[in-house]
């Protein structure tokens, strides 16, 4: 896999167990580059998304993300492969009986820091950069949904990904706040170099915030190069 690629897929299909979802997936994007994935509920979006951060196994076609075999991916290598990426979820997933800090220490103890001094640096450093710094001995549901989803967004930038993967990520905001983590997650990504997937049915946003756009729907997968009017 070449290095500017962080994510390959070539004929590859995509299954929900023994149900497949999409077919014949041809996908490649570049280091820094932002992508939506558009698609109805239901279309294959959060599987395909789950098969890149190692939640469903590559049955069939070839697939890599940074520059990891999805095909070959073995369960005690999954760790390793999410240690480059950020994930971000619609409904925060932040644990709620511990204070954001603890949230974000918590993430970089399981995946390997140990020195107490650059855990802290880096728990400031990720909060500074979306604004939530002053809030960091809060606890979670104290926080606004537009502030919790900065703490998210905070807690996916940790281990430096090369890549982060944001489902519906202004899914439960109102549009005022949806436009401000936008343009957060668009500022990360230039800031850090990083490539952003990000699955929405927010055409609004789409249409705001122009970019790349690739679409699921009726099994199949495909770059979408008309505006959207839906």
């Amino acid at each position: 896999m070449e290095a500017k690629n962080v994510i390959e897929l070539y004929q590859s299909s995509i299954f929900q167990r023994n149900h497949l979802v999409l077919s014949n997936v041809n996908f490649t994007l570049g280091k820094g580059e932002f992508v939506y994935l558009i698609g109805k509920t239901g279309s294959g979006k959060s599987s395909l998304l789950k098969v890149l951060y190692g939640d469903l196994p590559l049955q069939s076609g070839t697939g890599a993300v940074v520059g990891m075999d999805l095909k070959s991916l073995k369960t005690s290598k999954i760790p390793d492969l999410r240690r480059h990426l950020g994930i971000v979820f619609q409904d925060f997933q932040l644990l709620t009986d511990r204070t954001v800090e603890q949230n974000l220490i918590f993430v970089l103890k399981a995946t390997g820091w140990k020195d107490k001094t650059l855990i802290n640096q880096r728990v400031d450093e990720v909060l500074d950069s979306v604004g939530m710094l002053s809030k960091k001995k809060m606890m979670p549901f104290r926080l606004s949904g537009g502030e919790q989803q900065r703490v998210s967004i905070a807690r996916a930038l940790l281990n430096h990904p090369e890549l982060i993967l944001a489902d519906e990520p202004t899914g439960n905001l109102d549009p005022e706040t949806s436009n401000d983590i936008m343009d957060l997650l668009l500022s990360v990504s230039k800031q850090n170099n990083c490539a952003v997937v990000m699955a929405t049915h927010d055409y609004d946003i789409i249409r705001r915030y122009p970019a790349r756009k690739v679409r699921c729907e009726d099994g199949k997968f495909f770059e979408v190069t008309e505006a959207i009017t839906e």
